[in-house]
């Protein structure tokens, strides 16, 4: 652990600069404790900064959202606007009337576009961006072009003599998590900052997007979630489990999206291929809160792969959609599966043009690994561009006879 904390540099800044230069709202979403309002501060030193969870501004928008916002400088940060979500009807009045670029950087801790309380959006007069926690990137200080190389097909590279096998650095990776504030921690810490952050969603943020009985009923769900991360969602199951009907369960689940804590990916097809499983999965968006809700610890590596192994699912794909932020915000994700049981991990799409990510905990490959991302090419046909293997090894070797190739998970943060 570093002896102090150290500023770590975003890479969305680039594209939230951009935005702020042609486009009169600005919106910065992603979950509480991401790095927000820092990277605010940071990009836009010269504008006010106000914050909705300071009670005096949360009461004085909330009883008068057009007088508060009247009042505004000409150029303003709101942070935590989702508080008081009346406030973007008034700020849609003033830019109507002056569409100055950059006048409105609004960050928020749920996803504005899913609250129902929203009466009117901002459409052709907002952007908005996701600032996701920290990547492994972020953490060494890195680029973050793995997925633009991937994507240009830029990943093969020399072979190079065999290396000494060193422990894993996986496992710690992932029981970290993202989040800056425990990535400054020694892990037992980070454990206990994990636990505290799920007891003030449940007190505070959960209140802010829905009006339920007992927010302890959404806090057993995610719990219920980390260990079913990476598998198909079940609602059905899910409902059985914690004596709930379907209703709930959706309401409940459509919460945890909306805080950033749950993603739903859902499943690639053709709409001919009528073998293929249509059920999305369900990932938790951090792996670190995934870990700690479900009780797993670095020395569970080896004797808990599988549960391991969906947790490394989850977090490659966080990894590829935060790179998505900064490399091509089009891109969408899903995951493939068919009524045979053959599975890609991560399809990634750019109009018709397809990717396959397989994603292995194991430090050694072969060619069986990339069944799946044949029977996805079988499917996409002229439009499959590619398809790798990521696993926990040192070298970036060829599948087999298939073109495809097996890249070292490090890759994601190396290059």
């Amino acid at each position: 652990m570093a002896e102090e904390k150290r500023l770590v540099a975003r890479l969305l800044q680039g594209a939230l600069e951009a935005a702020l230069t042609d486009t009169p709202v600005v919106c910065l979403l992603g979950a509480r404790q991401s790095g927000k309002s820092t990277l605010a501060k940071i990009l836009a030193p010269d504008r006010d900064y106000i914050t909705l969870d300071d009670q005096n501004y949360l009461q004085a928008a909330t009883s008068d959202p057009a007088g508060f916002v009247a009042q505004l400088p000409a150029k303003v940060t709101l942070d935590e606007v989702q508080r008081v979500p009346e406030l973007l009807l008034a700020i849609k009045r003033v830019v109507d009337s002056d569409r100055r670029a950059g006048r409105f950087l609004l960050t928020g801790s749920a996803n504005l576009l899913q609250l129902p309380r929203l009466a009117d959006s901002l459409a052709g007069r907002m952007e908005c961006l996701f600032l996701q926690p920290f990547t492994e990137a972020e953490k060494a200080g890195t680029t973050g072009h793995f997925l633009k190389r991937l994507l240009r097909g830029e990943l093969q590279e020399p072979l190079s003599g065999g290396k000494a096998l060193k422990r894993s650095t996986i496992p710690d990776r992932l029981l970290m998590g993202g989040y800056p504030e425990p990535n400054q921690r020694l892990p037992i810490r980070a454990r206990q900052w994990h636990r505290q952050y799920i007891r003030s969603i449940v007190e505070r943020d959960i209140r802010d997007v829905a009006r339920i009985k007992d927010s302890n009923d959404v806090a057993r769900l995610l719990e219920l979630l980390a260990l079913r991360t990476a598998e198909l969602l079940n609602v059905t199951s899910l409902a059985g489990d914690l004596h709930e009907d379907r209703q709930t369960i959706d309401r409940h689940l459509a919460i945890l999206e909306k805080l950033f804590l749950i993603r739903t990916l859902p499943a690639w097809h053709r709409n001919s291929a009528n073998r293929l499983v249509k059920a999305p999965k369900v990932h938790l968006c951090d792996t670190g809160l995934a870990a700690t809700l479900a009780d797993l610890h670095a020395d569970d590596w080896n004797t808990k792969r599988e549960r391991f192994g969906h947790l490394l699912e989850s977090f490659v794909l966080q990894q590829f959609i935060a790179q998505a932020g900064w490399t091509d915000p089009d891109l969408r994700f899903w995951h493939y599966r068919d009524k045979d049981q053959v599975e890609v991990d991560c399809v990634i799409t750019r109009g018709s043009e397809v990717w396959g990510i397989e994603i292995k905990a194991a430090a050694t490959v072969n060619p069986s690994d990339g069944r799946g991302l044949h029977r996805l090419a079988e499917q996409a046909k002229g439009d499959f561009q590619g398809g790798i293997v990521l696993y926990d090894g040192d070298a970036v070797l060829p599948l087999g006879k298939s073109g495809f190739l097996a890249v070292p998970l490090s890759r994601l943060w190396e290059w």
